[in-house]
């Protein structure tokens, strides 16, 4: 598709609108018209986590269409707000940009921030002043436990909750995992369950003192596993075999030569 250098961002932005609106218009689209906030949750969810995997993929032309699929998403549902008076896109993009400006002192201001940790802190002081009664609260529900964890971890340590250095985090870590070990011995499913628990938030605690993303991380590793797990069973369809039927052995010698492969 070629680019249109012709119009500005904003008269681009302002035809998306116009697009939207046509297809929810009474003679519009009836799929689109249909929708509903509660209709298009799902598409919301699957279109940020399709911006992920192009943002894996490092394919820059697949990342710009994800995105503008995400784009959609927001003024679908400003489209949605504005047919019933509640707000329109031009008041999410008016409260996006204020917001930005109050959370930047820094830069729109003359207060002085030297680091991203030192910014961090300041951002959830900014939010406390704006009415938020928890430095915890904001971290959606529906994000998935591993990724929230992460982000009520972040924003407890923003207010010196927090250990000073990566050792007693480490210890941590081979605690909880000795208290799990006692919870499977001792074979009581609420308990092993409970310490399963504060061993994975002991991880995640960890991911944040090595810098790592623990949602990004298990996410390349599930992508690692189903490729080496595919090239396992390839082996067996090509000889016409059922994989259930072959030795753990068999199945460890494939998986190590996939990874061999895999690792070149």
């Amino acid at each position: 598709m070629t680019k249109d250098n012709s119009k500005s961002p904003g008269q681009k932005f302002e035809t998306l609108i116009a697009i939207m609106a046509r297809l929810r218009a009474p003679d519009g689209c009836p799929w689109d018209r249909e929708q509903t906030h509660e209709t298009l949750r799902q598409y919301l969810l699957e279109e940020a986590y399709e911006v992920l995997e192009a943002i894996d993929s490092g394919d820059a032309h697949h990342l710009q269409e994800e995105l503008g699929d995400l784009l959609l998403q927001t003024i679908f549902h400003a489209q949605i707000a504005a047919e019933r008076g509640a707000f329109e896109i031009s008041d999410v993009v008016e409260a996006i940009s204020d917001k930005l400006i109050r959370r930047h002192p820094n830069v729109f201001g003359d207060v002085e921030i030297n680091s991203a940790a030192e910014q961090s802190v300041n951002w959830e002081k900014i939010k406390k002043q704006e009415g938020k009664s928890s430095t915890i609260d904001g971290v959606p529900k529906a994000l998935s436990a591993l990724l929230r964890a992460w982000r009520i971890q972040q924003k407890a340590s923003t207010v010196g909750f927090d250990w000073p250095e990566t050792k007693p985090v480490w210890a941590k870590v081979l605690e909880e995992l000795d208290e799990l070990k006692e919870a499977c011995e001792n074979e009581n499913p609420d308990n092993i369950e409970e310490e399963f628990g504060d061993l994975m938030f002991s991880m995640v605690n960890l991911s944040r003192f090595i810098n790592v993303n623990p949602e990004d991380a298990l996410r390349k590793t599930i992508k690692k596993f189903s490729q080496r797990f595919k090239q396992v069973e390839a082996h067996f369809e090509a000889a016409n075999r059922n994989m259930s039927e072959a030795t753990l052995q068999e199945m460890d010698e494939l998986w190590e030569k996939a990874k061999r492969q895999n690792a070149r």
